[in-house]
């Protein structure tokens, strides 16, 4: 019955375990759901945050991942990520266990659907390629496409020029609105750069998610009380309108 509950509902608790089964008759400790849980291969872990995907996602992401199965090392050495993000500062976003199996972590009962643009107190957009991190910078007011052009126009060629880009190097950012904007594919079309198709709603497909987790947990680290003390001790330049930084 144990093993049967958690497998149809990964989120139930060894509390929910204990009353279901002292209902049916049965009197067992939380220690003893525990021990019979790992013997089958099962354990408490927190439950993976994932996008949202809805059927034509998942048509998109397979169709993308099929036409770039073959691409050699070489092309993917040649693109420039980018992408935004946003920092909690103070306090931890909230987490849910799940009962699982050894590599079960991205099956859909053992996942927290999510959607862009989560809570945070910093706004950053960054970019970086195979060669290393680009600029990384703070903006301090609500982004608009103004705006993210005017960031592009700022730090995504000076970033690639300190990258040592090959020529014809490809640009590679989501499918935000700012991104898709017909200004932002006029400007980059005036300024020649190649940028790379991307299915909607794959975040968890771009390489600089893995710099963007580091980056939350070195602040995590630090513990700042409040934005004034991390700007302090970090070493942001002042800007009129955003702040520059580097990866550390």
């Amino acid at each position: 019955m144990i093993t049967r509950t958690v497998s149809k509902k990964p989120r139930t608790t060894r509390g929910d375990l204990v009353n279901d089964l002292q209902r049916a008759g049965t009197k067992v400790t939380k220690a003893t759901i525990s021990n019979t849980l790992r013997r089958q291969g099962l354990k408490s872990c927190s439950a993976r945050r994932v996008p949202l995907l809805k059927p034509v996602h998942v048509q998109a992401r397979l169709r993308f991942a099929r036409e770039h199965l073959d691409d050699p090392k070489e092309d993917g050495e040649n693109v420039i990520w980018s992408d935004e993000t946003k920092i909690e500062l103070f306090g931890k976003n909230s987490t849910r266990r799940v009962c699982r199996r050894k590599n079960a972590e991205l099956h859909p009962k053992n996942t927290i659907p999510t959607v862009k643009h989560g809570g945070g107190n910093i706004m950053l957009w960054g970019c970086y390629s195979a060669k290393g991190p680009g600029r990384l910078i703070r903006v301090k007011e609500r982004m608009n496409g103004a705006m993210y052009r005017e960031i592009l126009r700022d730090n995504l060629l000076p970033s690639a020029r300190a990258l040592k880009m090959k020529r014809g190097w490809v640009f590679r950012h989501d499918n935000d609105p700012k991104h898709t904007a017909r200004a932002t594919k006029e400007w980059l079309r005036k300024k020649h750069f190649k940028v790379l198709e991307w299915p909607s709603q794959s975040p968890d497909l771009n390489p600089i998610e893995n710099l963007w987790r580091e980056l939350k947990v070195r602040v995590a680290q630090r513990q700042p009380q409040n934005i004034t003390e991390e700007e302090r001790r970090s070493a942001w330049r002042n800007e009129p309108k955003y702040q520059q930084h580097v990866f550390l």
